[in-house]
């Protein structure tokens, strides 16, 4: 294998998924502790003596304890190289989320014990299998009283519509929680509780047969540890890695993320069976990452992810070929050329420089304002990539200036914030001086407000709107179109492409509407609404 496959065989990207609090971000910290590229663990939760985390970083993040964008991390780890993207678990940053997953291979979800599969699990769980992507599971806080782990992978099983291969199992539960039993490698691994670092303390039991199994564990959590194994065994097949690749089957790991339990097994497993680049859709053809010319599209974009410099990056997976630095490429959409002088690895926010990248590697490009969400970088080819979508919004504010005297700054963190998918502009089609702002989720107001002020020193308010349900429309027929924009006008935004958004008051509004009006056609997420607009669309 020559260094070019080689280089790209050996990248392993996925992202971290979950409901919130299922301890997604502590476990992120962790496989960067046991990849070595921290050496001591962040807290999750804020407070004065805690430490921070690496992959939560924003103010808003700091002060919450909870993920708001989608942040990214590389790091060596055996003979692979790890892009790993610690994803939002709020439903009101979906959006986020859903972007994050389509520049990934593979996915891990966390689960609750506690509380077992809640409903983001579920969708999240969802939209991977849409996109048929392999599916890990990680069924964390086994160091408190939850959910017997059976009854655990019988839920998974059935509410996410997933087969199960348990790979570890834990001795115990709650405070009688001792550790993992390794399935695979038959061999259990006790941990101290309460470590931040990497634990030293690692006592392996080859065999559950062997009296040191006792003698570590008692007879009592022995002989109910071997029960539990034949059990298991019997029921579910050993793992396959072609039906894990399918997306068909679920490996599934035990653990406590907080106290190291399990962590350093789930990540010796992804390194050695997740994949390696995979094949991307785009609209003409699928692309292969082992094609020599390079492709890739912008997934994420942050302005101040710095704040110190004030600068903006646009977050681009890399599909085929490998990316060098000071070399030209094309930007499709604008169809002109550009050099990226800086192209930056990430762990976070902390960055270096880097001279080139491979298919599978997520890396930044400083932007000016020139990329936009689902942009293709090529060599040359016109390839448009699938799959990054933006929704309509549920929740609309008119957006007012509170502080004339910062209109500069107002109009810029408004601008960039709306580029970065924080929130869409929009402006009435009756009214054009009159700024709409539309989220899919509440606290998404919360978290432009707190930006807007934290980053660029500007204020605002927000005025109610009573609609509650946005479609975008599109028509074949101009005539009908038309006539359908001149007696809903009131009702109807425009995004900052032009296209057309209609709001409603409610489902039975928009049902009414749409059943009236046979010759348009609604889209609730931008990737169907460009389908629809393509000159090939009609072919």
């Amino acid at each position: 294998m020559d260094r070019f496959q080689e280089q790209i065989s050996r990248r392993l990207t996925f992202a971290i998924i979950s409901h919130p609090d299922a301890g997604k971000t502590t476990i992120t910290e962790k496989l960067l502790l046991f990849g070595g590229a921290i050496h001591v663990a962040g807290a999750v939760k804020s407070g004065k003596t805690s430490r921070q985390t690496t992959s939560d970083f924003m103010q808003m993040e700091k002060e919450r304890g909870i993920s708001i964008s989608t942040s990214v991390m590389g790091f060596e780890y055996g003979d692979r190289f790890i892009n790993l993207l610690d994803t939002p678990g709020h439903a009101d940053f979906s959006e986020d989320t859903y972007r994050g997953l389509s520049a990934v291979d593979s996915a891990l979800i966390v689960i609750d014990s506690v509380k077992g599969v809640e409903e983001r699990t579920r969708r999240l769980c969802e939209v991977s299998r849409m996109r048929k992507t392999p599916i890990a599971t990680f069924i964390n806080k086994l160091d408190r009283e939850g959910q017997d782990p059976m009854g655990l992978l019988d839920q998974v099983e059935r509410e996410l519509d997933i087969h199960v291969r348990p790979m570890t199992w834990p001795l115990g539960q709650g405070r009688a929680f001792k550790g993992v039993y390794n399935l695979v490698e038959r061999a259990l691994y006790l941990f101290q509780a309460g470590e931040d670092r990497r634990p030293a303390d690692v006592v392996p039991i080859t065999d559950l047969d062997d009296p040191m199994l006792e003698a570590s564990v008692g007879a009592s959590a022995a002989r109910k540890l071997r029960e539990d194994v034949e059990l298991i065994t019997g029921i579910y097949p050993p793992f396959d890695r072609e039906d894990y690749l399918s997306g068909a089957a679920t490996p599934v790991f035990f653990g406590s993320a907080l106290n190291n339990f399990g962590v350093r097994e789930l990540l010796d497993n992804l390194v050695a069976f997740a994949p390696s680049p995979t094949a991307k859709a785009s609209a003409g053809r699928e692309i292969s990452p082992y094609e020599e010319k390079l492709t890739g599209f912008v997934f994420k974009i942050h302005a101040n992810l710095n704040p110190a410099h004030r600068d903006r990056i646009a977050f681009l997976r890399i599909c085929s070929g490998r990316f060098e630095r000071n070399r030209m490429y094309l930007h499709v959409r604008t169809g002109k050329t550009f050099r990226s002088a800086n192209p930056t690895a990430f762990m976070a926010q902390n960055r270096e420089i880097i001279d080139e990248a491979w298919a599978g590697d997520i890396i930044g490009l400083h932007d000016t304002g020139t990329f936009a969400i689902g942009d293709t970088v090529t060599e040359g080819e016109q390839v448009s990539y699938r799959g990054i979508p933006s929704f309509a919004p549920q929740i609309f504010r008119v957006i007012r200036n509170t502080d004339p005297l910062r209109e500069k700054q107002y109009n810029k963190g408004l601008s960039q914030l709306a580029e970065e998918g924080v929130v869409q502009v929009l402006t009435k089609l009756s009214n054009v001086n009159t700024r709409v702002i539309g989220v899919v989720g509440q606290l998404q107001l919360e978290v432009f407000q707190s930006r807007l002020e934290y980053e660029y020193g500007a204020s605002c308010s927000y005025d109610p709107i009573d609609y509650s349900i946005a479609r975008w429309f599109t028509s074949g027929d101009a005539k009908a179109l038309k006539a359908f924009i001149d007696e809903h006008h009131r009702r109807i935004l425009l995004d900052s492409r032009g296209a057309h958004i209609l709001m409603f008051e409610s489902e039975w509004n928009m049902e009414r509407i749409i059943g009236k009006n046979p010759a348009i056609t609604f889209h609730s997420t931008s990737e169907t609404l460009a389908t629809a607009l393509r000159p090939d669309a009609g072919e």
